[in-house]
Formats: structure tokens, C-alpha cells, sequence
């Protein structure tokens, strides 16, 4: 009977447990072109803070579009973060360089376009 408790309690635990998994705070970008392609191989950087930005250091997360224009960035403080993005000549100064508050433990979707 005692083992059969013990069994009962670890099928519980992994049952349950993918239920209380804590979500991290996520930023899924979607890149597009000025005719809203999206665009695979940008890169994308993030900064916190506006001189950082600016100076273009101090990088908070970065990465690279995949085939379908998508970048997930993982683990991020819920904040507003700066954003430069490149393709080519491309970029999205002059619109799209900062996020809005990103929800803690939530996936944000934030699409910038780049031309």
C-alpha cells in the first residue's frame, strides 16, 4: 500500500507540475519590409537604457530573424527596451525603435518594419 501511495504521488507530480511551470517574460518580434514581407536574417538588438541605444553598447539581448521573420527573445525584465534592427541597407530608424512595457511572465508580440 505504501508503494502504491508513492507511485500515486510522483504521477501526481507530473501531472501537476507542467500546470505551475513559471512562464518567463518573452518578446517575440516579428520583422517586415515596407510591403510587409517578413524578413529572414535581420538582426536585432535590444537595449534598456536610451544612451545605450544610442551609443549602440551594451547590448541586453539580441539575435537573428528566421525564416519566417520571428526572433524570440527569452528571460527579459519586464521593461520598454530600444530597439535597432538591420537587413541590408535596411533598418527601422525613423519609426518601430522602442517597445512598449513588456508583461512580466507573458509572451509579448511586437512587429517592427524595417525599410
Amino acid at each position: 500500500m505504501n508503494h502504491l501511495l508513492q507511485i500515486l504521488f510522483v504521477l501526481g507530480c507530473l501531472v501537476v507540475s507542467p500546470a505551475f511551470q513559471i512562464i518567463k517574460t518573452t518578446l517575440n518580434l516579428t520583422i517586415r519590409d515596407e510591403v510587409g514581407n517578413t524578413v529572414e536574417g535581420a538582426t536585432v538588438q535590444l537595449f534598456e537604457k536610451e544612451e545605450d541605444y544610442t551609443a549602440e553598447k551594451n547590448v541586453a539581448a539580441e539575435g537573428v530573424t528566421d525564416a519566417k521573420g520571428i526572433l524570440k527573445l527569452k528571460d527579459l525584465k519586464a521593461m520598454s527596451y530600444f530597439v535597432i534592427v538591420r537587413k541590408d541597407d535596411k533598418d527601422n530608424s525613423g519609426g518601430g525603435e522602442r517597445t512598449g512595457k513588456l508583461e512580466e511572465k507573458r509572451i509579448n508580440k511586437v512587429t517592427i518594419v524595417i525599410q
